[in-house]
């Protein structure tokens, strides 16, 4: 026996290809669909219509199916009110727990429609005092109310921008190209910071050790110095590094200047890392003269915070490093509030990680000289990412000339 829902969806539906993925699924989920109508919008700026019936073989494969659905922004036409379970255990949802998005969502309670606070994909939702917000299954507490069913529950796709800046990311997103404009890109990303500075929220970066490798150490300090870098994602390698380079000049034994290996160079990194481990930590090396420039000494001057989050390969660690990722994951969500722009560089499992508890409405740009890299983040949920393939050190220096009044190395 099929059960059945009416969803609707109201947005870009043909020219982005939402709609093709959203059939694709209902027919990947072993279900059916009739479309009941569809309006399709004449001018570039006009939304579309769709309106589907959806058939599945059971209520929990529904349920199922409309969850994903909403990652597209798909809604119910009638979701009626939200059923909440108590979660059985400590770090256990029930079972048919609603798997959250990164969209700007609400859900139906007794009061009325409520905001879900913190959007954030693959997590659970708490109700609590009349509130609404996302929960990871590690935080999650026996006996806390969850919200179970797709029903009761409403994403809201973010909105398309228009004005010439957004026809330039939506240019950049349509296929990810090192043949691009690049020297465009970067202006309009500058333009771009300057928006988000200018409205008060701040700028999130997450860096990968290349930015040490390719040179681009000082122009990422000077932007650091000069406010155009808020927040600081990243792990081991990168701070490290850019220790290694302020102490003895080189980047895993690589001498900067000249592009080559120096003798006993191999061993750089690690006396870098107990240097550090020497003074306490990276504030304190700064505070005692050790550490005298590079990025981490700028953040650490310019009184900003960062997050390192380490893995199983690293050397050291230096103590500023979460080595328990859970504790990681925390720290970098408690710094996400105000957060208006990401900037992602050749870092592809810090970025994704990111672009994983970002919600939607925050833009993101991923730069990397590896295709593959730019690309996850899309595969990965975070439809907002534009992914520019370029060299790091270049991009770097670039946007430094565009921010920094008389920026020169």
């Amino acid at each position: 026996m099929q059960v059945t829902e009416t969803v609707e969806i109201t947005g870009h539906l043909m020219d982005s290809g939402v709609l093709a993925r959203i059939l694709d699924d209902v027919l990947d989920y072993g279900a059916d669909y009739t479309i009941e109508r569809l309006d399709v919008g004449k001018n570039h700026e006009d939304e579309s219509y769709a309106r589907i019936v959806v058939l599945a073989q059971s209520n929990e494969e529904l349920q199922r199916l409309l969850m994903r659905l909403q990652t597209h922004g798909v809604n119910q036409v009638d979701p009626g009110q939200a059923m909440t379970r108590p979660a059985p255990a400590d770090g256990v949802f029930p079972d048919d727990f609603y798997s959250s998005t990164n969209l700007e969502t609400v859900v139906r309670l007794a009061s009325g429609w409520v905001p879900v606070e913190h959007p954030e994909m693959d997590c659970g939702l708490v109700v609590s005092d009349g509130r609404v917000r996302t929960v990871p299954v590690s935080d999650v507490r026996a006996g806390a109310d969850i919200v179970c069913g797709a029903g009761g529950v409403k994403v809201v796709l973010p909105p398309r921008e228009h004005k010439a800046i957004g026809d330039v990311f939506e240019f950049m997103s349509s296929s990810v190209s090192s043949e691009k404009p690049q020297a465009l890109w970067v202006h309009q990303i500058a333009d771009r910071m300057r928006e988000v500075k200018g409205d008060g929220a701040r700028i999130l970066w997450v860096a990968g050790p290349a930015v040490v490798h390719t040179g681009a150490a000082l122009p990422m300090a000077s932007l650091v110095e000069h406010g155009w870098v808020d927040v600081l994602f990243s792990g081991n390698a990168l701070a490290t590094h850019d220790i290694e380079s302020a102490l003895y000049g080189t980047s895993l034994g690589v001498d900067l200047s000249h592009g080559q290996g120096v003798e006993h160079g191999h061993e750089h990194h690690i006396r870098a890392i107990n240097t550090i481990r020497a003074a306490g930590s990276i504030a304190a090396a700064v505070e005692q003269g050790v550490l005298t420039k590079g990025v981490m000494h700028a953040m650490v001057k310019a009184k900003k915070p960062y997050v390192l989050v380490g893995s199983v390969r690293d050397d050291g660690p230096l103590p500023d490093v979460y080595t328990d990722v859970i504790e990681g994951q925390r720290a970098m969500r408690g710094l996400l509030d105000g957060v208006g722009f990401a900037i992602m560089v050749a870092t592809m499992l810090h970025s994704i990680a990111t672009g994983n508890i970002l919600p939607a409405s925050v833009p993101l740009v991923a730069v990397d000289i590896n295709p593959a890299t730019v690309t996850k983040l899309a595969d990965r949920g975070s439809a907002q990412a534009i992914g520019i393939v370029t060299d790091i050190g270049l991009f770097l220096e670039q946007l430094a000339h565009e921010l920094v009044p008389g920026y020169h190395r």
